[in-house]
């Protein structure tokens, strides 16, 4: 049987926690007295928190300490771990546990690259931690993407080439890493904003298992 590496985005892909950095980063711009709008938090989307911080910043034109900005970054995370505290299985967005379960039986190699610095316990709080092989996350890696760095990482702890990977992504700066790498990319999200991305589904209940072992096969 054809083995390859499955390798998955955390937050917009299996679980939305946006949402949470979202209203994390609106506190901190609110006491800035910057106006931060979902529109805006686009832009945050697969970015490090410290390039986050820099582009709130801009938005009001401030310029800051690098105290000051240390403090914003340490007031974010825990206003975020805030959150956190209460997922549970229901965070986990539809469609994904069953393409996790397909891949398992099919005794696909499973890993998470992700840019998030609390990716593992996110995975035991909705309680599929058990489903990866390997996890690469903001912990591990210097690069932010659209450098490739935290996705190879992640094929190499499955023993797997770049060209065996197939990477879900819901940014376009992880759909563009992926590509990099030589990897296959799916985008989970509006096709319109992820069209650099190989292969586009609206969210994963869109995913057949027919898709799943054409890629196995490929």
């Amino acid at each position: 049987m054809n083995k390859k590496a499955f390798i998955f985005d955390l937050d917009g892909v299996i679980v939305d926690t946006a949402k949470y950095h979202y209203l994390a980063w609106q506190k901190i711009a609110s006491e800035l007295g910057i106006e931060f709008t979902p529109e805006h938090n686009e832009e945050l989307k697969g970015v490090s928190r410290v390039r986050s911080l820099d582009i709130i910043l801009n938005l009001g034109k401030i310029n800051a300490s690098q105290q000051d900005k240390d403090r914003w970054l340490v007031q974010k995370n825990e206003d975020y771990l805030g959150y956190l505290v209460h997922m549970d299985e229901s965070e986990i967005l539809p469609g994904v546990l069953p393409v996790l379960q397909y891949l398992k039986a099919k005794n696909q190699a499973i890993a998470l690259g992700s840019a998030s610095k609390n990716a593992r316990p996110i995975l035991e709080k909705v309680n599929i931690i058990s489903y990866f092989d390997a996890i690469v996350d903001g912990n591990d890696v210097t690069n932010a993407k659209p450098d490739p760095e935290v996705f190879v990482q992640a094929a190499k702890l499955l023993n797997a080439r770049n060209e065996d990977s197939i990477v879900f992504e819901d940014s376009v700066a992880g759909i563009q890493a992926a590509n990099i790498a030589g990897m296959t990319s799916i985008g989970i999200g509006e096709e319109s904003i992820l069209h650099e991305a190989q292969f586009n589904f609206k969210d994963f209940t869109h995913i057949e298992t027919s898709f799943l072992d054409v890629l196995i096969k490929k």
